[in-house]
């Protein structure tokens, strides 16, 4: 059976989808002062991050969001960059800049998986939580604050790693926007045609992350909702409101080639990930069947 193919767009910066929900009722950021806010913001974490500068891993990256960003309710541009580290996460900066650790890269099994992580990112971009957060606490530099795909362990550490003192009280905010971000992205990659069940499968594999790192402050986890929770919301969900389909996206060659070309320049990655092994590409069948 043939796979069917994504239409995706070349470029570093995402086209913006036209919108289709309202979410600025409650941010006091102009559009423009995300952006700038934004780029400040990411010029900080490529300055102190390890980066992983290869253009074609940029250009595949930029191509997968690109075909989620035009399915999407974002009215800013999106632009994404790769973090040489050893996390299965990633997170969005007010603005449009989302930042994927390459370790989420390894451990996904498929393209459809990374998609999935990569939607919840432009939920967040789209429905402009950011920002919103910071309207709301009313405190300027809470826009620092960027929001992950996961919390807990490997989000604490990278907090605790860049010295940012983060509030606790203001961070139970996040709950919400990420339960909101989940949904958004089920429905963005949906539409971009993958298989969102990919997205569960992601959300298990960091469920049993979690299970092996018991004993982390407790307080830590209260930033997102607990895992078991967005499982079985993001089910719901597709059973619900995803109809039923004979083909999705599950994988690409092209996954298999930058996993293959990543693990190869990504050393604090192949620390923490086990070497990505090739998958042939892949159909699923439809959410349901």
């Amino acid at each position: 059976m043939t796979r069917r193919l994504m239409t995706m767009l070349v470029g570093a910066t995402l086209a913006a989808a036209p919108v289709d929900r309202v979410f600025a009722d409650d941010n006091f950021y102009s559009l423009q002062k995300e952006i700038a806010l934004g780029r400040q913001l990411a010029r900080e974490v490529e300055r102190q991050a390890t980066m992983v500068r290869d253009p074609a891993i940029a250009a595949y990256l930029n191509r997968i969001g690109a075909n989620l960003a035009r399915q999407s309710d974002a009215q800013l541009p999106v632009t994404i960059q790769v973090i040489d580290g050893g996390d299965v996460n990633a997170f969005a900066l007010p603005g449009g800049f989302i930042f994927v650790d390459s370790g989420l890269i390894l451990k996904a099994d498929d393209e459809a998986e990374l998609a999935g992580v990569i939607a919840h990112c432009v939920g967040h971009v789209a429905a402009r939580h950011g920002t919103r957060e910071a309207t709301e606490s009313e405190i300027a530099q809470i826009g620092m604050i960027p929001l992950w795909f996961v919390s807990g362990w490997n989000a604490y550490s990278a907090y605790q790693a860049a010295n940012v003192l983060i509030p606790m009280s203001f961070l139970q905010y996040s709950r919400a926007f990420v339960s909101e971000a989940d949904l958004l992205g089920l429905d963005y990659m949906y539409k971009a045609g993958y298989d969102p069940t990919a997205f569960v499968e992601m959300l298990e594999k960091v469920q049993a992350m979690e299970k092996k790192k018991a004993g982390t402050a407790a307080v830590v986890y209260s930033t997102h909702p607990p895992t078991d929770e967005r499982i079985a919301a993001a089910e719901e969900h597709i059973r619900q409101s995803l109809k039923p389909r004979p083909e999705s996206i599950v994988n690409t060659s092209e996954f298999d080639e930058v996993r293959t070309r990543l693990a190869m320049q990504a050393p604090k990655s192949r620390a923490s990930v086990a070497s990505a092994e090739g998958h042939p590409p892949t159909l699923h069948r439809g959410p349901g069947d």
